[in-house]
């Protein structure tokens, strides 16, 4: 089973996000995706704003960053332990004595993350580290037939854990009957140190309850734990950066939590380094 167990979709807001848009969609990149969407409790909560088009990555929603990631250098499962700059970047990486050496460097994880590494006696340590990402909680929850809920997502605005549900299957080149959950951030807050097992446990049945009808065994049932899901620096800068060390950070923390907004700080970052 595959699942989009984090970003569930995109929209573009700025004209030029649109442009880089219709040149995924123009590569096959991206497909547009329109669910039979539905307000699940309060109409006051998260809403469906009318003329909403919905985008996802296709195979799922890493395949841009798989695109992107083709004709670069790229070093997974590799964890960064250490970084210092003595005129230029140094890093150092976990279980290797390989040292990494760089004129320039972007880092985009999460702010506290990037705190730790920069050391507290760096200049944008102290602001990194005043910026606090909410957690969020997801499931991943296979059946072996189609269950009708009368919906493809649904935003949940009442006291269930859950607040977000999609049918990943319904979306372009996706298949079978796999179901992705997001907890909201204060439950998933509350909930986040207990087991994956006794996670998925209590959203599975979570989601049971939303119906008047009991779901059926289902085939798989996982979670995964976001620990820096959710937030916002009220600054909404972008980005940020140290010219004298060619140090850029960037994230969509610092440009509207969504998508779009990942894409624009990198944007904005990428430009700046290759101007520095």
């Amino acid at each position: 089973a595959r699942f989009d167990h984090g970003a569930q979709y995109f929209s573009a807001r700025s004209a030029q996000f649109a442009r880089h848009l219709q040149q995924w969609q123009d590569a096959g990149w991206v497909e547009p995706w329109n669910p039979r969407l539905t307000v699940l409790g309060d109409s006051d909560g998260h809403s469906d704003p009318r003329g909403t088009h919905r985008f996802v990555a296709v195979p799922g929603m890493n395949g841009v960053c798989k695109k992107m990631a083709e004709s670069l250098d790229c070093r997974f499962q590799t964890r960064a332990a250490s970084i210092e700059f003595d005129g230029q970047w140094q890093i150092g990486l976990d279980d290797s004595d390989e040292v990494l050496t760089t004129q320039r460097l972007l880092i985009t994880a999460p702010p506290v993350q990037t705190a730790e590494l920069l050391g507290v006696s760096h200049p944008l340590h102290a602001e990194l580290a005043n910026i606090h990402l909410q957690p969020s909680i997801a499931a991943m929850i296979s059946f072996n037939e189609p269950i009708d809920t009368g919906f493809d997502a649904a935003f949940v605005n009442n006291d269930n854990p859950i607040n977000w549900i999609a049918l990943d299957s319904s979306k372009p080149q996706r298949s079978g009957n796999h179901w992705v959950l997001h907890a909201g951030p204060e439950w998933s807050a509350a909930h986040l140190e207990q087991s994956f097992e006794e996670l998925a446990e209590l959203l599975l049945r979570a989601f049971d309850a939303l119906f008047d009808f009991n779901l059926p065994e289902p085939s798989l049932c996982i979670a995964h734990r976001w620990r820096y899901a959710l937030g916002h620096s009220e600054k909404n800068l972008g980005f940020l950066n140290l010219p004298e060390q060619r140090l850029a950070i960037a994230g969509d923390w610092l440009a509207g939590s969504r998508i779009e907004g990942a894409w624009s700080s990198g944007d904005k970052a990428a430009n700046w380094l290759l101007e520095a």
